[in-house]
Protein backbone atom coordinates (compact mmCIF):
# COMPACT_ATOMS: atom_id res chain seq x y z
CA UNK A 1 0.00 0.00 0.00
CA UNK A 2 1.63 3.43 -0.99
CA UNK A 3 0.91 6.20 1.53
CA UNK A 4 1.38 9.64 0.64
CA UNK A 5 2.28 12.27 3.56
CA UNK A 6 2.76 15.80 4.10
CA UNK A 7 2.39 18.57 2.17
CA UNK A 8 3.71 20.17 -1.46
CA UNK A 9 4.64 23.91 0.71
CA UNK A 10 6.74 22.02 3.13
CA UNK A 11 8.29 19.82 0.73
CA UNK A 12 8.95 22.90 -1.14
CA UNK A 13 10.57 24.91 1.91
CA UNK A 14 12.60 21.50 2.40
CA UNK A 15 14.18 22.04 -1.54
CA UNK A 16 15.15 25.67 -0.39
CA UNK A 17 16.95 24.25 2.42
CA UNK A 18 18.64 22.65 0.68
CA UNK A 19 20.40 25.52 -1.31
CA UNK A 20 20.99 27.22 1.73
CA UNK A 21 22.41 24.20 3.70
CA UNK A 22 25.18 23.81 0.19
CA UNK A 23 25.29 27.89 0.32
CA UNK A 24 25.23 27.06 -3.89
CA UNK A 25 23.76 29.16 -6.28
CA UNK A 26 21.99 26.29 -7.99
CA UNK A 27 18.24 27.38 -7.39
CA UNK A 28 17.74 28.31 -10.92
CA UNK A 29 18.06 24.32 -11.24
CA UNK A 30 15.96 23.51 -8.90
CA UNK A 31 13.22 25.25 -10.79
CA UNK A 32 13.58 23.86 -13.81
CA UNK A 33 13.50 20.07 -11.27
CA UNK A 34 9.95 19.04 -11.42
CA UNK A 35 9.13 17.89 -7.73
CA UNK A 36 9.10 14.20 -6.97
CA UNK A 37 4.99 14.67 -6.20
CA UNK A 38 4.26 16.03 -9.03
CA UNK A 39 4.82 12.71 -11.13
CA UNK A 40 2.29 10.93 -11.61
CA UNK A 41 2.59 7.82 -9.84
CA UNK A 42 2.90 3.97 -11.66
CA UNK A 43 0.24 1.76 -10.93
CA UNK A 44 2.77 -0.44 -9.70
CA UNK A 45 5.74 1.34 -7.69
CA UNK A 46 9.32 0.27 -7.95
CA UNK A 47 10.98 -1.32 -5.18
CA UNK A 48 12.91 1.76 -3.26
CA UNK A 49 16.37 0.74 -3.87
CA UNK A 50 15.60 0.83 -7.69
CA UNK A 51 13.83 4.36 -7.06
CA UNK A 52 16.74 5.33 -5.09
CA UNK A 53 19.40 4.49 -7.71
CA UNK A 54 17.79 6.24 -10.68
CA UNK A 55 17.18 9.75 -8.62
CA UNK A 56 20.53 9.16 -6.69
CA UNK A 57 22.92 8.29 -8.21
CA UNK A 58 26.37 6.47 -6.33
CA UNK A 59 28.36 9.24 -7.09
CA UNK A 60 26.38 12.49 -5.87
CA UNK A 61 26.38 10.68 -2.27
CA UNK A 62 28.40 12.40 0.47
CA UNK A 63 27.44 9.68 3.24
CA UNK A 64 27.17 5.60 3.78
CA UNK A 65 25.24 3.70 5.95
CA UNK A 66 25.71 0.01 7.11
CA UNK A 67 21.96 -1.17 7.78
CA UNK A 68 21.00 -3.65 9.90
CA UNK A 69 22.24 -7.29 10.56
CA UNK A 70 23.10 -7.93 7.12
CA UNK A 71 25.47 -4.73 6.79
CA UNK A 72 23.02 -3.74 4.18
CA UNK A 73 25.06 -0.83 2.64
CA UNK A 74 23.21 2.21 1.84
CA UNK A 75 24.23 5.47 0.15
CA UNK A 76 21.94 8.93 0.30
CA UNK A 77 22.40 12.96 0.61
CA UNK A 78 23.82 14.42 4.04
CA UNK A 79 21.93 17.34 3.49
CA UNK A 80 18.27 16.41 2.55
CA UNK A 81 18.35 13.85 5.57
CA UNK A 82 19.43 16.57 7.62
CA UNK A 83 16.41 19.25 5.93
CA UNK A 84 14.43 16.31 6.77
CA UNK A 85 15.09 14.97 9.81
CA UNK A 86 16.18 16.07 12.79
CA UNK A 87 17.57 13.02 14.00
CA UNK A 88 19.87 13.01 11.07
CA UNK A 89 20.82 16.43 11.38
CA UNK A 90 22.27 15.25 14.57
CA UNK A 91 23.62 12.15 13.32
CA UNK A 92 24.97 13.66 10.42
CA UNK A 93 26.10 17.26 11.39
CA UNK A 94 25.63 20.38 9.10
CA UNK A 95 29.14 19.87 7.47
CA UNK A 96 28.89 18.06 4.09
CA UNK A 97 32.58 15.93 3.88
CA UNK A 98 34.31 15.48 0.33
CA UNK A 99 32.75 12.64 -0.81
CA UNK A 100 31.54 9.74 0.77
CA UNK A 101 32.83 9.62 4.43
CA UNK A 102 33.44 6.57 6.53
CA UNK A 103 30.26 4.65 7.31
CA UNK A 104 27.56 5.42 9.73
CA UNK A 105 26.87 2.25 11.28
CA UNK A 106 22.96 1.57 12.14
CA UNK A 107 23.00 -2.07 12.91
CA UNK A 108 19.48 -2.34 15.01
CA UNK A 109 16.87 -1.33 12.18
CA UNK A 110 16.67 -3.85 9.73
CA UNK A 111 17.29 -2.75 6.24
CA UNK A 112 13.86 -2.85 4.95
CA UNK A 113 12.59 -0.38 7.50
CA UNK A 114 15.51 1.90 7.05
CA UNK A 115 14.77 1.81 3.02
CA UNK A 116 11.65 2.72 3.63
CA UNK A 117 12.28 5.74 5.99
CA UNK A 118 14.36 7.08 3.00
CA UNK A 119 11.78 6.70 0.32
CA UNK A 120 9.66 8.48 2.74
CA UNK A 121 12.04 11.24 3.45
CA UNK A 122 13.11 11.66 -0.42
CA UNK A 123 9.59 11.59 -2.37
CA UNK A 124 6.96 12.29 0.87
CA UNK A 125 5.18 8.72 0.31
CA UNK A 126 5.93 5.38 1.68
CA UNK A 127 5.24 1.56 0.29
CA UNK A 128 4.47 -0.12 3.80
CA UNK A 129 4.10 -4.00 4.08
CA UNK A 130 2.31 -6.10 6.69
CA UNK A 131 5.27 -8.55 7.79
CA UNK A 132 7.63 -4.93 7.66
CA UNK A 133 5.23 -2.41 9.03
CA UNK A 134 5.57 -2.37 12.89
CA UNK A 135 9.64 -2.51 12.16
CA UNK A 136 9.36 0.64 10.18
CA UNK A 137 6.92 2.01 12.80
CA UNK A 138 9.87 1.75 14.87
CA UNK A 139 12.29 3.77 12.93
CA UNK A 140 9.81 6.39 12.55
CA UNK A 141 9.48 6.92 16.21
CA UNK A 142 13.04 6.77 16.95
CA UNK A 143 13.72 9.26 14.19
CA UNK A 144 10.81 11.45 15.58
CA UNK A 145 9.27 10.97 12.44
CA UNK A 146 5.48 11.99 13.12
CA UNK A 147 4.28 11.63 9.85
CA UNK A 148 5.71 8.66 8.65
CA UNK A 149 4.55 7.56 12.10
CA UNK A 150 0.95 8.35 11.72
CA UNK A 151 0.88 6.31 8.31
CA UNK A 152 1.94 3.28 9.52
CA UNK A 153 -0.26 3.43 12.70
CA UNK A 154 -3.33 3.71 10.26
CA UNK A 155 -1.66 1.04 8.19
CA UNK A 156 -1.41 -1.34 11.55
CA UNK A 157 -4.83 -0.80 12.60
CA UNK A 158 -6.23 -1.87 8.51
CA UNK A 159 -3.94 -4.76 8.78
CA UNK A 160 -4.21 -5.91 12.41
CA UNK A 161 -4.58 -9.91 12.72
CA UNK A 162 -4.37 -12.57 14.93
CA UNK A 163 -0.64 -13.28 13.79
CA UNK A 164 0.57 -9.35 13.83
CA UNK A 165 -1.61 -8.07 17.30
CA UNK A 166 1.28 -9.41 19.93
CA UNK A 167 4.05 -7.99 18.05
CA UNK A 168 2.15 -4.75 17.76
CA UNK A 169 0.74 -4.53 21.35
CA UNK A 170 4.30 -4.55 22.03
CA UNK A 171 5.68 -1.90 20.02
CA UNK A 172 2.51 0.06 21.51
CA UNK A 173 3.57 -0.38 25.38
CA UNK A 174 7.40 -0.02 24.36
CA UNK A 175 6.87 3.74 22.71
CA UNK A 176 3.80 4.93 25.04
CA UNK A 177 1.67 4.48 21.74
CA UNK A 178 -1.89 4.59 23.88
CA UNK A 179 -4.30 4.24 20.75
CA UNK A 180 -2.44 1.94 19.36
CA UNK A 181 -2.42 -0.09 22.54
CA UNK A 182 -6.40 0.26 22.59
CA UNK A 183 -7.33 -1.45 19.60
CA UNK A 184 -4.60 -4.12 20.11
CA UNK A 185 -6.24 -4.64 23.30
CA UNK A 186 -9.80 -5.03 22.18
CA UNK A 187 -8.78 -7.28 18.62
CA UNK A 188 -6.71 -9.35 21.43
CA UNK A 189 -10.01 -9.14 23.91
CA UNK A 190 -11.92 -10.53 21.50
CA UNK A 191 -10.10 -13.08 19.37
CA UNK A 192 -7.96 -14.37 22.83
CA UNK A 193 -7.60 -17.96 22.30
CA UNK A 194 -5.95 -17.74 18.78
CA UNK A 195 -3.74 -14.75 19.74
CA UNK A 196 -2.09 -16.79 23.23
CA UNK A 197 -1.26 -19.22 20.46
CA UNK A 198 1.04 -16.94 18.72
CA UNK A 199 4.72 -16.44 18.86
CA UNK A 200 4.04 -12.99 19.44
CA UNK A 201 2.46 -13.73 23.02
CA UNK A 202 5.05 -15.90 24.04
CA UNK A 203 7.33 -12.56 22.85
CA UNK A 204 5.66 -10.33 24.90
CA UNK A 205 7.14 -7.97 28.32
CA UNK A 206 5.88 -8.38 30.98
CA UNK A 207 4.82 -4.79 30.80
CA UNK A 208 2.68 -5.67 27.89
CA UNK A 209 1.66 -8.77 29.44
CA UNK A 210 0.08 -6.63 32.35
CA UNK A 211 -2.65 -5.29 30.99
CA UNK A 212 -4.23 -8.50 28.90
CA UNK A 213 -3.69 -10.35 33.05
CA UNK A 214 -5.67 -7.45 34.14
CA UNK A 215 -8.66 -7.41 31.65
CA UNK A 216 -12.18 -8.66 32.20
CA UNK A 217 -13.26 -8.88 28.68
CA UNK A 218 -10.83 -11.82 27.52
CA UNK A 219 -12.85 -14.19 25.75
CA UNK A 220 -10.88 -17.17 27.72
CA UNK A 221 -11.36 -19.10 30.67
CA UNK A 222 -9.01 -18.99 33.10
CA UNK A 223 -7.42 -22.57 33.03
CA UNK A 224 -6.37 -22.08 29.34
CA UNK A 225 -4.84 -18.65 30.31
CA UNK A 226 -2.58 -19.85 32.89
CA UNK A 227 -1.29 -22.41 31.15
CA UNK A 228 -1.06 -19.30 27.99
CA UNK A 229 1.05 -17.71 30.80
CA UNK A 230 2.97 -20.22 32.07
CA UNK A 231 4.38 -20.99 28.20
CA UNK A 232 5.00 -17.00 28.22
CA UNK A 233 7.39 -17.66 31.05
CA UNK A 234 9.05 -20.54 30.11
CA UNK A 235 9.86 -18.79 26.73
CA UNK A 236 11.33 -16.02 28.59
CA UNK A 237 12.98 -18.25 31.29
CA UNK A 238 14.91 -20.51 28.47
CA UNK A 239 15.92 -16.86 27.09
CA UNK A 240 17.08 -15.04 29.98
CA UNK A 241 18.55 -17.77 31.95
CA UNK A 242 16.35 -17.44 34.97
CA UNK A 243 14.25 -19.82 36.64
CA UNK A 244 10.19 -19.83 35.30
CA UNK A 245 8.72 -18.57 39.01
CA UNK A 246 11.49 -15.51 38.95
CA UNK A 247 10.36 -14.27 35.17
CA UNK A 248 6.33 -14.80 35.99
CA UNK A 249 6.55 -13.40 38.99
CA UNK A 250 5.04 -9.86 37.96
CA UNK A 251 2.10 -10.75 36.11
CA UNK A 252 1.43 -13.86 38.19
CA UNK A 253 -1.04 -12.43 40.34
CA UNK A 254 -3.05 -11.17 38.06
CA UNK A 255 -4.10 -15.26 37.33
CA UNK A 256 -7.60 -15.67 39.14
CA UNK A 257 -7.30 -19.18 40.38
CA UNK A 258 -10.17 -18.97 42.63
CA UNK A 259 -12.18 -18.81 39.27
CA UNK A 260 -10.35 -22.70 38.78
CA UNK A 261 -12.34 -25.68 40.09
CA UNK A 262 -11.08 -27.96 43.06
CA UNK A 263 -9.87 -30.79 40.94
CA UNK A 264 -8.24 -28.30 38.79
CA UNK A 265 -6.83 -26.38 41.43
CA UNK A 266 -5.66 -29.80 42.80
CA UNK A 267 -4.04 -30.73 39.33
CA UNK A 268 -2.48 -27.09 39.47
CA UNK A 269 -0.89 -27.20 42.82
CA UNK A 270 0.85 -30.78 41.81
CA UNK A 271 2.46 -29.47 38.37
CA UNK A 272 3.65 -25.90 40.74
CA UNK A 273 5.59 -28.89 42.83
CA UNK A 274 7.04 -30.27 39.51
CA UNK A 275 7.84 -26.92 38.43
CA UNK A 276 7.43 -23.80 40.91
CA UNK A 277 5.57 -20.69 38.63
CA UNK A 278 2.80 -19.80 41.43
CA UNK A 279 3.55 -18.44 44.83
CA UNK A 280 2.04 -21.06 47.24
CA UNK A 281 0.36 -18.23 49.38
CA UNK A 282 -1.46 -17.32 45.72
CA UNK A 283 -2.69 -21.01 45.73
CA UNK A 284 -3.42 -20.99 49.49
CA UNK A 285 -5.82 -18.17 48.88
CA UNK A 286 -7.58 -19.97 45.82
CA UNK A 287 -8.27 -22.62 48.35
CA UNK A 288 -9.87 -20.17 50.81
CA UNK A 289 -12.14 -19.18 48.71
CA UNK A 290 -13.32 -22.85 47.91
CA UNK A 291 -13.51 -23.65 51.86
CA UNK A 292 -15.33 -20.75 52.95
CA UNK A 293 -17.70 -20.03 50.02
CA UNK A 294 -16.73 -16.55 49.74
CA UNK A 295 -14.87 -14.42 47.26
CA UNK A 296 -14.23 -11.72 49.33
CA UNK A 297 -12.30 -14.26 51.92
CA UNK A 298 -8.98 -14.78 49.74
CA UNK A 299 -7.48 -11.95 50.78
CA UNK A 300 -6.88 -9.89 47.47
CA UNK A 301 -7.20 -13.16 45.70
CA UNK A 302 -8.99 -11.80 41.97
CA UNK A 303 -12.27 -13.49 42.07
CA UNK A 304 -14.19 -11.71 39.51
CA UNK A 305 -15.05 -14.02 36.48
CA UNK A 306 -14.02 -12.42 32.92
CA UNK A 307 -16.12 -12.49 29.45
CA UNK A 308 -14.63 -15.89 28.47
CA UNK A 309 -15.04 -17.42 31.92
CA UNK A 310 -16.37 -21.23 31.57
CA UNK A 311 -19.63 -21.54 34.28
CA UNK A 312 -18.57 -23.87 37.62
CA UNK A 313 -20.66 -25.00 40.56
CA UNK A 314 -18.69 -22.94 42.57
CA UNK A 315 -19.10 -19.90 41.08
CA UNK A 316 -22.30 -18.83 42.79
CA UNK A 317 -20.20 -18.36 45.82
CA UNK A 318 -17.69 -16.34 44.69
CA UNK A 319 -19.64 -12.82 44.80
CA UNK A 320 -21.02 -13.70 48.38
CA UNK A 321 -19.66 -10.58 50.41
CA UNK A 322 -17.70 -12.09 53.45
Amino acid sequence: MVLQGGTRTRTQACISDLSECYALPFTLQIRKLKPVWAKAKPKVQPRFGTLLSALCPLFHSDVRFVVGQEQQEVFAHRCLLACRCKFFQRLLGTEPGPGVTSPVVLSTVPAEAFLAVLEFLYTNSVKLHRHSVLEVLTAAVEYGLEELRELCLEFVVKVLDVELVCEALQVAVTFGLGPLQEQCMAFIETHCQEALRTRGFLELSAAALLPLLRSDKLCVDEAELVQAARSWARVGAAVLERPVAEVAAPVVRELRLALLAPTELSALEEQNRQEPFIPVEQIVEAWKCHALRRGAAARGAPCHRRRGTLPRDHHCFLDHPF
